[in-house]
């Protein structure tokens, strides 16, 4: 557990936006706005997704903010998402940052048969993020997904 001494009102201010700058990727994912989503970016970022947390090697690789478009719009094949953010953890360096965040992300599903399944992912997000004309960006975001578990669902 980390121990916080005082912070300055600029460090809280920054603090705060980064998490809303986290908030704000679940809100876009789930609500499908996939520009909404890569705006969060910085226009060279990377994001790479780690289908197994312990892996050594990424699933999947992507650099700058363009190359984001197929990987958020991959969530219209699902129904429903709720992606609900839990515990974070920020590390200011001036104009930069980094941290941690967890989330427990639902995807609902239908197969051909119209049978709904529920697919739950516990995530931890791992971040560098830049601050750029006074606003936070992810600089790179490394999606780490720890478990899954997938059911049926009823309606």
């Amino acid at each position: 557990m980390a121990h916080h001494s005082s912070i300055s009102p600029q460090q809280a201010a920054d603090r705060l936006a980064i998490r809303e700058l986290i908030d704000a990727y679940a809100h876009c994912a789930d609500r499908r706005d996939a520009k909404g989503q890569m705006a969060l970016f910085t226009k060279d970022t990377r994001f790479s997704v780690f289908m197994d947390a312990t892996a050594a090697a990424p699933t999947q690789e992507l650099h700058g903010r363009e190359a984001l478009a197929p990987v958020f719009d991959n969530l219209n094949t699902y129904q429903a998402t709720t992606h609900f953010n839990g515990q974070s953890t920020i590390y200011l360096d001036g104009t930069r940052a980094t941290g941690e965040s967890y989330c427990l992300a639902h995807h609902i599903s239908a197969g051909d048969d119209g049978q709904r399944t529920i697919m739950v992912a516990s995530i931890r997000y791992l971040d560098e993020f830049a601050k750029q004309g006074g606003e936070w960006f992810f600089a790179e975001r490394r999606l780490m997904v720890d478990w899954t578990d997938t059911r049926p669902s009823h309606p």
